[in-house]
């Protein structure tokens, strides 16, 4: 493949058609330069702008291929087999970028969830907040991902929730240690009951209590 010869066969082309680089650029949505570099043998067209290119000029995928005319009408099979040649590049581009966004939200959902574990204390509510914030960045970023990968939509559905019910269990498996390791009052209790020096942290599966909270005398302990 002669690429000088490509070059100036789309310079003659473009030249045929009287239009500048810059208003070819502007039709096939590129920049001056590319046009440029296109004609004088630098670089190549990609397969999508080579049938755009064959369409606009009226020439085969071929004769472009071969740097000369052969042929008065473009041959119907060439052309739809670079346009699924084009799509399927396409597809191929979306599906790399569909998994770029899943890992960059997945990881940073989980920088979310272990700087607010890290830097906000347990009594304070934005740990929580923040943690189940991250979570839900987590989830859409495994949903995201899983897309490109399972087909049937079932299976993606399960697979969304066992991923919330495993961060679930992270969270509530978090809050058990924090209490009987560290006898700190759990994050992400669902209800409070505030009576006589005494707060009831209701879990789904364990309660707490927290007796002279705030003071030098507070206990942290599981409900009988």
């Amino acid at each position: 493949m002669d690429q000088i010869k490509i070059g100036q066969f789309l310079k003659e082309l473009r030249k045929e058609k009287n239009i500048t680089q810059e208003a070819l650029a502007e039709v096939l949505n590129v920049s001056g330069r590319t046009i440029s570099r296109w004609e004088t043998g630098n670089n190549m067209p990609d397969i999508g702008l080579l049938v755009e290119l064959a369409d606009y000029y009226e020439v085969t995928i071929p004769e472009i291929i071969n740097g000369e005319r052969k042929s008065e009408t473009m041959n119907q099979e060439t052309r739809d087999t670079a346009i699924k040649m084009a799509e399927y590049s396409k597809n191929e581009s979306k599906v790399e970028k569909r998994k770029i966004i899943s890992v960059l939200m997945i990881v940073f959902g989980a920088f979310l969830i272990n700087s607010a574990l890290a830097i906000f204390p347990n009594e304070s509510s934005w740990g929580s907040i923040y943690s189940i914030l991250g979570a839900i960045i987590v989830v859409i970023g495994v949903g995201v991902g899983i897309k490109t990968l399972i087909i049937k939509k079932s299976r993606r559905i399960v697979t969304i929730v066992g991923c919330i019910i495993l961060l679930f269990g992270l969270f509530t498996i978090s809050d058990h240690v924090t209490v009987a390791h560290f006898h700190q009052v759990p994050r992400f209790s669902y209800s409070k009951s505030y009576g006589e020096n005494v707060v009831e942290h209701k879990m789904l599966f364990f309660t707490v209590i927290q007796k002279n909270p705030g003071t030098e005398n507070e206990q942290v302990e599981f409900a009988k």
